[in-house]
């Protein structure tokens, strides 16, 4: 088994690039084979079934890492380095650094959902509507990113709300099919998004994703839903402000094209079509159950 090191130096503000990574796995007793990146991707073709690549970079880089995973038959291990990080909140491993690299000594791989769309494959969380602000803002102010982490996510959407008025689109699941003005579609394989916010009833091994969409409402109508998910962890019962479903896939249709983004990159627009896929990758995490 070889361990490869793909290191994004641009992720979060730069400061966990690889060679921050490699001191502490060499500490964990991890014997690197290779160090290599994005920018070119020859030594994929060296990539063999049962290696591990240990992803250094955010949820964007992250995602690409899983896709050379699923072409190659290699495991992924993430080592969290971007701003929000929300796809290694579900792992269950503690952030300290040492202890990430010492969950690639004691955890073996376990398989998670991966759902595909049309654009290519999602970890973590697709966005229509506001929800592809923050990432957008992004992409056009990286200062700004790395100055504020993750709440620049929250800055961005709060920047926005006053001025965004929906926009009309159809949701389809293999149960219901619901069409409306929406200010956000959120589709969700795993259960974090925006730097720490949590999905509830999302999870990366139930097969299943949830869509959670949010109406055009009043102010104090839309707070008391953003507290009720990211301080309570879980749906506020104001139907008429949130949809929320749980599907093995679902397509969204809109009647003016819209941006998606997908772990936090702009990917294309709309339509979407979304598909999980339960237990196609192998990642290192947490056994379940295990404190």
């Amino acid at each position: 088994m070889t361990d490869w090191l793909l290191a994004n130096p641009h992720a979060g503000a730069g400061e966990r690039n690889a060679d921050f990574w490699r001191g502490y796995l060499e500490q964990a007793g991890v014997a690197l084979g290779r160090t290599c990146d994005l920018d070119n991707l020859d030594w994929v073709r060296e990539v063999r079934s049962g290696d591990r690549i240990l992803a250094a970079g955010g949820d964007g880089s992250v995602n690409r890492a899983a896709g050379i995973c699923l072409d190659t038959g290699a495991s992924l291990a993430v080592l969290p380095s971007g701003t929000a990080n929300d796809f290694f909140r579900n792992l269950g491993i503690d952030p300290d650094p040492e202890a990430i690299c010492r969950a690639l000594v004691d955890y073996g791989p376990q398989p998670v959902d991966v759902s595909h769309h049309d654009h290519g494959l999602c970890l973590n969380v697709a966005h229509i509507g506001l929800g592809t602000l923050p990432a957008r803002d992004a992409n056009s102010n990286g200062d700004a990113k790395k100055f504020l982490g993750q709440f620049s996510y929250l800055a961005s959407l709060f920047r926005r709300l006053f001025t965004r008025r929906g926009f009309r689109a159809t949701i389809a699941t293999d149960t219901a099919t619901v069409a409306g003005r929406w200010l956000s579609i959120a589709i969700a394989n795993g259960a974090w998004f925006g730097g720490g916010t949590e999905v509830p009833g999302a999870a990366l091994d139930n097969g299943r994703l949830v869509v959670i969409a949010v109406r055009p409402a009043s102010l104090v109508s839309l707070a008391g839903a953003f507290i009720t998910t990211r301080l309570l962890g879980r749906m506020p019962k104001d139907t008429k402000t949130v949809v929320e479903m749980s599907c093995p896939w679902c397509r969204v249709t809109s009647r003016r094209s819209k941006t998606v983004t997908v772990d936090g990159d702009v990917v294309g627009h709309t339509p979407l079509e979304m598909t999980c896929r339960p237990g196609e990758l192998q990642v290192i995490r947490r056994p379940a159950g295990q404190v």
